[in-house]
């Protein structure tokens, strides 16, 4: 019988003794073992920092992207593999692609991520802060990869998303990972882990893999690490408590199950879009991977008077779900992950039976095509009903980790915000209306509460991703219950993995380190333009000094011509009484334009185009009469890929622009971009 191996120290290693069996979920038999039993931790743990750490850490933000883009494009090649597998957790085709494609992509999604950080293995935070009157002391945050790992005790019932949801954020961020799947279908995440080590694209090091129990792992953690955890509450709690976690203050984030909501809008009555949206939504969230997702929904409120409309619509629903074996094509759900899981839902559901009952399908029996319904862990999926929401705690505190909802009656939208709070936090909650003010009242009043609020309307439900789809794009977690922590969230996700510093110095000093120039730094002046330049010449504080003009009356009639912006305040001396101005005021843009007048080289070279304009302030009326001068100087600079052999290598180049008065005054200032070619 095969026995799951385990991917650390740089080699496959399987553990001692027999270990945990690994069931097929779907027919019952044993497929394989998985041990941990005989690793070393400590060196573990030691070899992704002393390994992969240093690696990754040499690495800049584009770098990493690129190997994350690259992983996925090798992924893809393997999907058949992956799906034969996943069937054998219980996985529908449906399933498997949230779990396996819907994984994949959030490689794709962080990779993209490289083109809003820098080509550098750290990057800035915020904006610079000006700590001195003189400006010549200031303060800067950066964010440095920590030294440490990531580890990642992951759940059972997304093998595959699970761990690559999480290994691509702190991949970009330059941190290595352990990754501790659920033993139940470990031999998945297996199969993926082994197509990464074998495509060569992670640096030795980078992902570590352990299939089995987690043994001493945590009592080897420092406070460089960041540890993880996905799966119910209870453990999480006492993961979070463990002795060398509080004593080494190592960052852990949390995201439990929770008890997720759905609310019916008070305004949705059957025959409406809204109702039929809502009925879908929920069989969807009930029976997709058998109800186990943490952000499944569990509590269902709807306008008391529609109840029974409700229930018996979603009934009728759940009662065209098709359950059985997944490789069969008409299957729509398929069995739980195991057994064990199975009885630890039926346990679940006598606690709610105590207040609730049940209105659809069945606790003991379930209907199942091209399998054996009790040889697979097969369930019904189950509608309970709750007449008295606002008295029974045990549906708003027991989680039944399977195709199992209870519907609840509330009277206002006040009652509804009320009751979405008492799961106690949560990391999702969805309400389907066709009213604004009504999903504003709901939003504003149950935020605290939830991490992510989906608001489902005919206007968004064709594109919307669902109330149970998490994305790379926006955090993932929840306050209370669902762990306090936050996962993915774009850039902010990176940062999780990452030392904030606050660094301060001079401007000069700043620059230096930051590799962006900061207003008041050291500039250098040479006698080549620096629009003659390519972008490799080019050096952070290149500084032009342009000559200078004199805006004219003349400059502001014909500039209020050419642009058709006839604002009385550049043109009519009569109206300016009461305002800021003393006379008619020169366009802002015109000064922007009249400083690229200034400062641009005429002449064909190495600047390509004008990228665009990312940041403009006008800080001083221009009048006709006004002598204005330009101080041009390189601020930042970022590469851009080729995209093949014939696209002309180049880089974005930012541009901080000062513009004087013949009094040394700013007038304005703005920092430009511009394409500039590269010589390679």
């Amino acid at each position: 019988m095969k026995k799951t191996g385990n991917y650390v120290t740089g080699r496959w290693i399987t553990g001692d003794g027999e270990g945990q069996p690994l069931y097929n979920a779907v027919k019952g038999n044993i497929i394989g073992y998985a041990s941990t039993k005989g690793l070393d931790f400590a060196a573990i743990l030691d070899y992704a920092r002393t390994t992969g750490s240093p690696a990754l850490r040499k690495m800049s933000f584009q770098q990493r992207g690129l190997m994350l883009r690259a992983l996925a494009m090798h992924l893809r090649n393997h999907l058949d593999k992956f799906y034969h597998i996943s069937y054998q957790t219980g996985a529908t085709k449906a399933d498997s692609w949230i779990d396996i494609e819907g994984g994949i992509g959030n490689l794709f999604a962080y990779a993209s991520l490289r083109r809003k950080l820098p080509d550098t293995p750290f990057c800035t935070d915020g904006e610079a802060i000006g700590l001195g009157k003189a400006g010549t002391f200031m303060g800067q945050h950066i964010l440095v990869p920590k030294e440490g790992a990531a580890v990642h005790i992951n759940a059972f019932n997304f093998p595959v998303w699970g761990m690559l949801e999480k290994i691509a954020v702190n991949l970009l961020a330059g941190v290595p990972a352990v990754v501790k799947p659920a033993t139940v279908t470990a031999y998945l995440t297996e199969a993926v882990v082994q197509e990464i080590i074998a495509s060569g694209i992670l640096p030795e090091g980078a992902l570590q893999l352990l299939c089995g129990s987690a043994g001493s792992l945590l009592d080897h953690v420092t406070a460089q690490d960041v540890v993880t955890f996905t799966g119910s509450a209870s453990t999480g709690q006492m993961l979070k408590a463990h002795p060398r976690i509080l004593s080494e203050n190592v960052p852990f984030t949390m995201e439990a199950d929770s008890l997720n909501c759905i609310v019916l809008g008070n305004d949705v009555y059957p025959g409406m879009p809204e109702w039929d949206i809502f009925v879908k939504e929920v069989r969807k969230e009930m029976t997709v991977k058998a109800g186990q997702k943490c952000t499944a929904i569990r509590r269902i409120f709807t306008p008391a008077d529609r109840m029974e409309d409700v229930w018996k619509a979603l009934g009728k629903a759940l009662s065209q779900t098709v359950i059985g074996n997944p490789e069969n094509e008409t299957v729509r759900m398929g069995s739980l992950a195991g057994q064990q899981q199975r009885e630890e839902v039926k346990a679940q559901v006598q606690k709610l039976l105590a207040s609730s009952q049940i209105v659809y399908g069945s606790l003991d029996s379930v209907q199942v095509i091209d399998a054996d319904a009790q040889q697979g862990a097969f369930m019904s999926p189950l509608l309970l009903k709750n007449d008295t929401p606002f008295e029974s705690e045990a549906v708003h505190t027991v989680e039944a980790f399977g195709p199992v909802s209870t519907i609840m009656p509330y009277h206002h939208i006040d009652e509804a915000v009320e009751l979405a709070k008492k799961g106690k936090g949560s990391l999702v909650c969805s309400i389907v209306t066709s009213s604004d003010q009504a999903a504003r009242e709901f939003v504003l009043g149950a935020a605290t509460h939830h991490g992510r609020i989906l608001v489902l309307n005919n206007d968004c439900a064709k594109e919307s991703t669902g109330h149970g789809s998490p994305l790379p794009q926006l955090v993932h977690g929840g306050p209370g219950r669902a762990g306090g922590g936050e996962e993915m969230g774009g850039i902010r996700g990176i940062k999780h993995y990452m030392q904030r510093v606050a660094v301060q110095g001079s401007p000069s000093t700043i620059s230096a380190i930051t590799g962006i120039y900061q207003a008041g730094g050291r500039t250098t002046e040479d006698v080549k333009h620096p629009f003659r330049k390519y972008f490799e010449e080019l050096q952070i504080g290149d500084t032009l000094i342009t000559h200078k003009r004199t805006v004219t009356e003349a400059d502001i009639v014909n500039f209020a011509n050419v642009s058709w912006d006839h604002f009385y305040a550049h043109t009519d001396h009569t109206s300016l009484e009461g305002t800021l101005f003393e006379k008619p005021v020169a366009h802002g843009y015109f000064i922007l334009s009249a400083a690229a007048g200034l400062f641009v080289d005429a002449a064909k070279g190495p600047v390509l185009l004008n990228y665009g304009l990312e940041e403009c302030r006008f800080l001083k009326p221009v009048y006709a009469g006004t002598t204005i001068g330009v101080q041009l100087t390189c601020k930042e600079k970022t590469a851009q890929e080729q995209k093949d052999e014939n696209d002309i290598p180049k880089g974005i180049v930012k541009w901080l622009v000062e513009v004087t008065d013949q009094t040394g005054e700013k007038v304005a200032i703005a920092t430009i971009l511009t394409m500039v070619r590269r010589k390679g």
